[in-house]
């Protein structure tokens, strides 16, 4: 599983680093995207679900992770 950690992005969106790991990654790979924005994160859960990509959340305190596998 390929772990992108996006937690104290401050130059840029925490989506950039966690679509790039997306683009590059090849079918069946399995992805974890860890985030700390709330509003990054619910993006990111709602662009998988309207890509009908299945997912799993993961909260642990101010930390929320994101693990699926590509299609």
């Amino acid at each position: 599983m390929k772990t992108i950690d996006t937690c104290g992005q401050k130059l840029y969106s925490p989506l950039i680093p966690a679509v790039k790991a997306m683009c590059e990654a090849t079918p069946g790979e399995k992805l974890e995207i860890i985030m700390n924005d709330t509003a990054a994160f619910n993006d990111l859960k709602e662009y998988l679900a309207e890509q009908q990509i299945g997912f799993r959340e993961i909260y642990d305190g101010e930390q929320m992770t994101v693990q699926f596998t590509k299609k």
